[in-house]
């Protein structure tokens, strides 16, 4: 039996995703949709990244879960505005779920939003939330396969964090061959390497780096249109 699909079945998540878009663009605010799997350590390099680039831009953050309010109580903790959506047994935050939250909070202090989404490798890549940078966040100790195995999530992505690598020299795992396997889906990709425990930070400040560098690069775009 042949299925005629007359009409996108994301087509109302679209609209509702353009319609947060133009309300970031308006209020000058970068976003970024943060996926990867339950326990990649979204959660804590989010954690880290605040302590960073908040003393540069002001940052609110949206969290995503099944259940309970956890991650954004340690949100909480760090001094940033937070607010916790409960998808109660969804796989994945959408567009109509950031626009019913969103104005919760002061957009016009607000420079960079970020939005962890549920912890999961597939539905999220699939919805856009009106974001302007998707980032996936990889743990090493999820193993080598998974781009293969889950590529639609690296397809979708700009930037893949690469995290735990403080746990390379335990593990039974070719970064390089992990790391091949990303850019082979998606050549133009950018990958920092990331450790965000027991005292081994690595690439945070890259990663810090190149998120404030992109506010402040859409703030100037903006004025420069302005001008134009």
């Amino acid at each position: 039996m042949k299925i005629d699909v007359k009409q996108d079945v994301f087509s109302l998540n679209n609209v509702i995703a353009a319609d947060n878009r133009a309300l970031f663009n308006a209020k000058d605010i970068f976003t970024i949709n943060i996926m990867g799997s339950p326990g990649a350590g979204k959660t804590t390099l989010l954690e880290r990244l605040i302590v960073q680039i908040c003393r540069q831009v002001s940052v609110a953050v949206i969290e995503g879960d099944l259940a309970t309010a956890r991650d954004a109580q340690r949100i909480a903790a760090h001094d940033v505005p937070v607010i916790q959506i409960n998808t109660d047994g969804g796989c994945h935050l959408d567009a109509e779920m950031i626009a019913k939250v969103v104005r919760g909070f002061d957009l016009d202090k607000t420079d960079l939003l970020l939005i962890e989404n549920v912890g999961n490798l597939v539905c999220p890549a699939t919805y856009d939330l009106g974001e302007d940078l998707r980032m996936v966040v990889l743990s090493i100790t999820e193993g080598e396969d998974k781009p293969g195995k889950y590529p639609i999530a690296f397809m979708e992505a700009d930037i893949v964090a690469l995290n735990k690598m403080d746990l390379n020299d335990y593990l039974d795992i070719d970064t390089n061959n992990l790391i091949a396997d990303i850019v082979n889906i998606k050549p133009q990709i950018k990958i920092f390497p990331t450790s965000c425990r027991n005292g081994k930070i690595v690439g945070m400040d890259e990663l810090a780096a190149y998120i404030i560098e992109a506010v402040k690069t859409k703030k100037q775009d903006k004025i420069l249109r302005g001008q134009a």
